[in-house]
């Protein structure tokens, strides 16, 4: 009967470590006496007790949030530029053997390498060029990464903290840039309308019946305004020997 019951918990023992399930996204890596054999997966995986070690390795895409860091740019201005970084394991036996935690060897080498491309931008690209940094902060990261079994796919700087002082200075010169916009618009109107008044005065001066149309609807203009106003309309053919040279003397006399 112990016999049995030894015979039992030994098969017991050796299913539980032989048997291994490995989800979809899952591969494990297999390590007999210390060697690397392959990596397996999904599915059921037999192993052999005692002999083989299988390390599990996801194969998601991970999503890595990169802490602050300090950074000087080319023009001597301190900011903290914060990353967000998206990578996934494409071989799992390069990223078991070749770096210790390849998650936290990914964090270290971000930060620094954060550090190393915005401090060689001035303020105003680092601001305005985020998608050409990116880029090249992917390709970097790829690069080093890349003998590790390691694929980076996105890099994202997330925030970009500006000094106090240098905010107060960004907000001065951007109202300054809105007045400057604002009175160059309002020059361009007074001079647009300029051109316009230009032009009916010309019109005005070939078709001086136009004058009187336009008193006329100044005229109705008025009296729709106030009707306690009176109105005594006067013929513009009154004053014109007042604005003619010599009070009309050249219309009585042709020659002179």
């Amino acid at each position: 009967m112990y016999t049995a019951i030894a015979l039992v918990v030994l098969i017991v023992f050796f299913l539980s470590s032989a048997l291994r399930i490995l989800n979809e996204y899952e591969r494990g890596v297999i390590f007999r006496l210390g060697r690397v054999i392959k990596a397996k997966g999904p599915g059921l995986i037999i192993l052999i007790p005692i002999v083989d070690k299988m390390v599990k390795v996801s194969l998601r895409l991970v999503t890595l949030d990169v802490d602050p860091q300090d950074v000087i740019t080319r023009d001597n201005v301190s900011v903290k530029v914060n990353a967000v970084i998206y990578f996934r394991v494409i071989d799992a036996i390069k990223a078991i053997i070749e770096v210790e935690n390849y998650g936290y060897a990914m964090s270290q080498l971000a930060q620094t390498t954060i550090r190393s491309v915005c401090g060689q931008v001035e303020l105003d690209d680092l601001l305005s060029e985020r998608d050409k940094i990116n880029s090249e902060l992917q390709e970097i990261l790829d690069m080093h990464t890349d003998p590790w079994g390691i694929k980076v796919t996105t890099v994202e700087l997330k925030h970009i903290d500006l000094p106090q002082e240098m905010q107060r200075a960004m907000a001065k010169q951007a109202e300054a840039e809105r007045e400057r916009r604002a009175k160059v618009i309002n020059a361009e109107g007074e001079f647009q309308a300029a051109g316009r008044l230009a032009e009916a005065a010309a019109i005005i001066d070939q078709h001086p019946v136009a004058l009187q149309l336009r008193y006329l609807q100044t005229m109705r203009e008025m009296s729709s305004e106030s009707n306690a106003t009176t109105i005594f309309p006067v013929p513009l053919e009154m004053f014109k020997p007042l604005v003619l040279p010599g009070g009309g003397a050249a219309e009585r006399n042709p020659k002179a």
